[in-house]
């Protein structure tokens, strides 16, 4: 079974070795932000349709997010397994291609293989970092819907920014629905605020 662990940031592999991009941080870091809002929108709403995220709120187990997850998605190890194992295709690709790249000596290819093959986990457990919070981003919207919240806001921080942000495309991707996600000041505070419109 697959399971849920920091990898960290994004590799740059070549047959000059192995560098790891800035800013392209691991899903793992946005994916529990991403758990938290959404254990905390999913209850009934009565009156008030807002949502604020508090930094008090307590930093979620690995294996609890999945426990939380195959709630909402009781398929959700196969459906992981499956684009698992497409990206692990992927990767045995990218390897079939460098070994055919024409202007390459062999050892610059044995070279840049061997990097593939180094990283090959590590590539593997980014991404079901990120299948795992593209489901979650899908649950969250799902309960907005649902539960027709109108509002959720958090304190101005990157990830908290990235995660809302990331929320507001997939909910302008459905047709019934607006998003607008902008940055307010509340008594000297700076949060992001996602307004949802149209239901």
């Amino acid at each position: 079974m697959r399971t849920i662990k920091y990898a960290g940031p994004r590799p740059m592999i070549s047959q000059y070795g192995i560098e790891f991009k800035d800013g392209k941080e691991d899903k793992y870091v946005y994916l529990m932000i991403s758990i938290q809002i959404l254990q905390a929108i999913d209850k009934n709403f009565k009156e008030i349709k807002h949502y604020s995220y508090d930094l008090k709120t307590k930093r979620v187990p690995d294996d609890e997010i999945l426990n939380i997850m195959l709630k909402y998605e009781p398929n959700l190890i196969n459906d992981i397994e499956a684009e698992a194992s497409c990206y692990e295709k992927k990767i045995e690709q990218e390897i079939d291609d460098v070994r055919s790249i024409p202007h390459l000596t062999e050892i610059e290819k044995d070279t840049w293989v061997n990097n593939l093959e180094l990283m090959k986990d590590y590539r593997i457990q980014r991404a079901i970092n990120k299948i795992f919070y593209i489901h979650s981003i899908k649950e969250i919207v799902n309960v907005i819907k649902r539960e027709k919240i109108k509002e959720i806001d958090a304190p101005f921080y990157e990830k908290y920014w990235h995660v809302l942000k990331t929320i507001e495309g997939n909910i302008n991707s459905e047709r019934s629905l607006r998003a607008n996600l902008s940055v307010i000041n509340v008594e000297g505070a700076m949060k992001v605020d996602l307004k949802i419109i149209g239901q």
